[in-house]
């Protein structure tokens, strides 16, 4: 008989916000999520920083006004939260995963927005969270940059499930870091301008192609009326795009325009191994011998503190062991310090240029140790 491979319903939501109002979003959450888990999905993806909008505003002057800023900051949410706890809630009664895109919230610095998708599993936990590695252009005005440490595929039941953001697609490494983890259904979000109709397409298809994967794109979508005129009214344009892409780069569901719509696909992790036949590009169609990708998934907080009582830093770096490096850097550039001495007494000078270019290195070494480089 041989394994079984799961099989699966997905949904990917096509929907309009709640404009700038977080619990009005989280509510609206909730009803499309249950109404997709009546449906029988298993996966449930929604746009693009869904919860509360996305800012569609950095492309107009209002890029530049603080209280538009503060407005969406008082609306983003914290993982995590009574919303995250809402949405966690839904998708447990659903007995679906749920990956959604919101403005998180920085608990630490208090200021900073990042755009996050966020993951929930069907018991209603906090499965996984991922910030976007790198907001394009103005919208460097909104929200912080992500980092490595949760460029993550996760194993479920449902096989490998994975994500990125809008155009992290155009990020060819950072795709390649997900094919690399064996990634078997990706979940896609996007705002989506209604300009980017044609690069979500061919974007979506070429992803689930090249990694012999399913793509769940999530498209966002606005009606008329929604945005205020002051933060472009109805001349930005959004009008979705949603679809579910095989393996083979052919779609299952929609693309869908115009109109608020769940779209459904029956998802069979067959299809992809008999794909990765003739292309398994993290596989036997990969050259490691040549070609490497090298991922740097620590966390990079602001800031390490180091006390005599814990003697740790926010890495878990052992201070004790920083210190047992040091000096041993230490030692062995006063032994160099001495070689020079008694080399520059010999008229040696290209050995002691030598020595000197060394113990340069033991010094930067040294001061590296330190920081925790």
């Amino acid at each position: 008989m041989g394994d079984t491979l799961p099989k699966f319903r997905a949904a990917a939501v096509q929907a309009a916000p709640v404009f700038m109002d977080r619990e009005g979003a989280v509510q609206k959450a909730c009803e499309l999520i249950a109404q997709a888990g009546d449906a029988g999905a298993d996966l449930v993806v929604f746009p693009e920083t869904w919860i509360p909008s996305y800012p569609f505003w950095h492309t107009t002057p209002s890029l530049f006004s603080g209280s538009v800023f503060a407005d969406l900051w008082k609306n983003a949410v914290e993982i995590p939260s009574a919303a995250t706890n809402r949405l966690g809630q839904a998708a447990k009664r659903a007995g679906a995963f749920v990956v959604i895109g919101i403005n998180e919230r920085d608990l630490v610095a208090r200021g900073t927005l990042f755009n996050t998708l966020l993951y929930l599993s069907p018991s209603g936990e906090v499965l996984h969270r991922h910030r976007k590695l790198m907001p394009t252009f103005t919208e460097r005005t909104v929200w912080g940059f992500g980092d490595g440490s949760d460029l993550d595929v996760l194993e479920t039941p449902l096989g490998r499930i994975g994500g990125l953001i809008c155009w992290e697609h155009e990020m060819t490494l950072a795709k390649y870091a997900l094919y690399a983890q064996g990634e078997q259904v990706h979940c896609a979000v996007w705002p989506a301008y209604s300009s980017q109709n044609d690069h979500i397409d061919f974007g979506m298809r070429q992803y689930a192609y090249e990694g012999a994967c399913f793509a769940v794109s999530a498209c966002g979508v606005l009606t008329p009326g929604l945005l205020p005129e002051e933060l472009g009214g109805d001349s930005i344009q959004a009008n979705g795009g949603s679809a579910i892409v095989a393996p083979n780069g052919r779609y299952l569901a929609g693309p869908v325009y115009d109109r608020e719509e769940i779209l459904y696909a029956e998802i069979d992790l067959e299809d992809a191994i008999g794909e990765k036949h003739s292309r398994d590009i993290a596989g036997h169609y990969a050259r490691p011998d040549v070609l490497q990708l090298v991922v740097n998934a620590r966390r990079k907080p602001i800031a390490h503190f180091l006390s005599a009582d814990t003697a740790v830093d926010a890495d878990g770096i052992d201070a004790d062991v920083t210190v047992s490096v040091v000096d041993r850097l230490e030692s062995v550039r006063a032994y160099l310090g001495s070689l020079i001495d008694r080399i520059e007494g010999d008229g040696d000078s290209e050995a002691s240029e030598a020595l000197a270019e060394a113990l340069a290195s033991i010094e930067t070494a040294s001061a590296a140790a330190w920081r925790g480089d």
